[in-house]
């Protein structure tokens, strides 16, 4: 699991059938509670906004996040830290 913080979002006109009606947030990794230069895009299962630290599932535990399985997804938002 990833902790991060939503720095955009993604707009995608063409995508995976399976991926149509997903949101893509831009997340920036952190460390010790500080952000470092490393990011992910991730799909948004919880309404995240731009600003907030959020945790991020990655590999399967992602696709199993969304309950798409068979989804090209490797990276999932599952929780906005309060």
């Amino acid at each position: 699991m990833i902790v991060g913080k939503v720095i955009d979002t993604i707009v995608s006109t063409r995508k995976n059938e399976k991926l149509i009606g997903s949101k893509f947030m831009v997340v920036q990794h952190m460390e010790n509670n500080k952000p470092v230069d490393k990011y992910i895009i991730a799909v948004d299962s919880v309404g995240a906004g731009i600003g907030e630290i959020v945790l991020v599932a990655t590999g399967s535990a992602a696709r199993l996040a969304i309950d798409r399985e068979d989804s090209p997804v490797d990276a999932t938002i599952v929780g906005i830290v309060d």
